[in-house]
């Protein structure tokens, strides 16, 4: 992030929910509930695969980076959103603002990468059962991991360079409750905007349909594998163990599309601010609870590990 251009702006103002002033309290309760459960929901999911050794396997290893990833992406933008709700001064650094944008992008991405070595993982498993244990060995996985982090890393450090090295002239008032790169492109000046608008605009789309595809042609190969196991048992339990994962990216790539793939239209402050909630602070609520119900070997591991000693006579 060395050579971010100051321009003539030291500070921006975030006015996302300056629209709704009867109802900043109300978005502050529920935004921090949602906040506090998420971030209880990926540790108490951090802690099960932590504390079972039946779940230290490949698939869990990247649920544990991908709890681990949304923890750190929800605190890059909601703890500043909550303290906003609250104060009347809504301005937040230039510096302050680059950095915001670098670990959402970071993270987010990482949560993207995340995803798509997670399909593979469940491709390898059921079209390659066999070969498993060499395909997904404990080195292959942490490279794995290791490789989506560089990929958010990079993702991040491209995208906010290329915006934050932009001229600002003024006006200083972002359209958004965060540092988002459609607001702060409007506030660029200069004959390079067109161009780096659709640089970053290509190079997000690309990565985020990329690693979609990439999770399709998994699914292709899992469900024409699971078509070929003759007893319904057998499909029933090789689906799954796929349900999860399945849902959580349709709730991704769902909301993803949303806010990257809209049709250029009129465009409403309060729409925009309420797009940005979901892929913000719905869809990393939502996750939790999607793996913790949907994954039956991690729902009985939570009882095994914690209400077994809370509650002996549940189990």
């Amino acid at each position: 992030m060395q050579g971010i251009n100051h321009s003539g702006v030291s500070e921006f103002i975030l006015i996302g929910f300056s629209t709704f002033p009867h109802l900043q309290m109300v978005f502050f309760l529920l935004f921090l509930l949602m906040y506090l459960f998420t971030l209880l929901g990926n540790l108490f999911i951090m802690a099960t695969i932590w504390s079972e050794r039946s779940l230290h396997t490949p698939m869990y290893l990247f649920l544990c980076a991908l709890s681990i990833s949304e923890i750190f992406y929800t605190f890059a933008i909601i703890p500043r959103m909550l303290a906003d709700l609250l104060s009347t001064l809504h301005s937040i650094a230039f510096l302050a603002c680059a950095s915001q944008m670098f670990f959402s992008f970071t993270f987010g991405f990482t949560h993207s990468f995340l995803l798509t070595v997670m399909g593979y993982d469940r491709y390898v498993a059921i079209c390659h059962p066999l070969r498993y244990n060499v395909l997904m060995s404990p080195r292959g996985c942490t490279c794995l991991v290791a490789w989506s982090w560089v990929g958010g890393s990079f993702m991040g450090t491209v995208v906010t360079t290329a915006i934050f090295n932009l001229t600002f002239c003024g006006p200083n008032e972002i359209h958004h409750f965060a540092c988002h790169v459609p607001p702060l492109l409007k506030l660029a000046c200069g004959e390079n905007v067109l161009v780096v608008a659709r640089g970053v605009g290509l190079v997000c789309i690309t990565a985020l349909l990329g690693c979609f595809l990439l999770i399709l042609l998994s699914y292709a190969f899992i469900v024409a594998a699971i078509l070929k196991i003759p007893s319904a048992e057998g499909r029933h339990k090789a689906f799954s163990t796929c349900a999860s994962h399945l849902t959580v990216v349709i709730v991704h790539y769902g909301f993803a599309s949303v806010i990257y793939l809209k049709p250029k239209g009129p465009k409403s402050l309060e729409g925009d601010t309420l797009m940005g909630i979901t892929y913000t602070v719905l869809t990393p609520f939502l996750s939790p609870i999607i793996f913790s119900l949907r994954n039956k070997e991690l729902k009985n591991a939570m009882k095994k590990a914690f209400l077994s000693k809370l509650y002996p006579e549940i189990i």
